[in-house]
């Protein structure tokens, strides 16, 4: 599904994901399900225009130039910097809660700008998949990350990776350099909280742990805070697991676009 935006002087145009090998110099090739959705939806005829986003923080305003089977063939005619991506980059590692509420927070969390979602298998998580069921619950929980950035005018889409036990996510997070953060309901109070997002720079990676709908267990709480973790309060109240990351994600947003983003040339 393409989400139709106005760029400067121009009617409102549908918005894509296109793959970096089909884009070159001056064409742009869109393959996949978006072909039908072009063609037999939108009815799309030779130059009509549409962006495509490239996932390189660069859109590229492109007229159809001709159908072959199963691609559309464009022409790109103008390009245009984007910066719609959170100068930070922030993987949310979310303990698997129950029912679709996967959905929802992935959904939200990548309107907000999340880099990258990883469900993790916890000690008090209910949900148990087997590698047939996580395949398939993956693949979902993509095109649902597809449809938001989309949604959204996302420049990437996020990845949602495959589930992993907490152990492996404490040692993914070590190894990629990440500057970890666990919302805890028996963590310092908002002060400590306050340095910790405020310690938050652009360029960083950031890990942001969600337990499931019991909590996380102490021992995995010891882990993450011997790791390097920051142990955070989110507040006095308990939030749900489908609350928590939303909430953490809108005050890391906020702290990293108004604090260091630049004012647009409109502000």
């Amino acid at each position: 599904m393409g989400i139709c935006y106005r760029e400067k002087g121009e009617p409102f145009m549908n918005r894509f994901f296109g793959k970096s090998e089909n884009i070159s110099d001056d064409t742009i090739i869109i393959d996949g399900n978006d072909v039908n959705h072009i063609r037999n939806v939108l009815r799309m005829h030779r130059g009509d225009k549409l962006i495509v986003t490239g996932g390189n923080n660069r859109d590229y305003v492109c007229s159809v130039r001709e159908y072959e089977d199963d691609k559309v063939c464009l022409d790109i005619v103008d390009e245009i910097a984007a910066d719609r991506e959170l100068p930070a980059e922030i993987y949310l590692f979310q303990g698997l809660p129950k029912g679709d509420k996967m959905e929802l927070i992935i959904q939200k969390c990548v309107e907000l700008g999340v880099h990258a979602v990883i469900p993790v298998a916890m000690k008090r998580c209910v949900v148990k998949l087997d590698d047939k069921k996580a395949d398939a619950k993956i693949k979902r929980w993509q095109a649902i990350s597809e449809s938001a950035a989309k949604q959204s005018g996302r420049s990437v889409i996020p990845k949602i990776m495959d589930v992993m036990t907490f152990d492996n996510a404490i040692r993914y997070v070590n190894d990629n350099s990440m500057n970890g953060i666990i919302p805890y309901e028996l963590a310092e109070g908002m002060e400590a909280s306050r340095r910790a997002i405020e310690s938050v720079k652009p360029g960083m990676k950031v890990a942001v742990f969600i337990g499931p709908e019991g909590g996380f267990d102490l021992s995995e709480v010891e882990k993450a805070v011997d790791a390097g973790m920051q142990s955070i309060s989110l507040g006095r109240r308990i939030l749900r697991t489908e609350t928590a990351g939303l909430a953490i994600m809108s005050i890391l947003m906020y702290h990293l676009c108004l604090l260091y983003t630049s004012p647009s040339p409109r502000d």
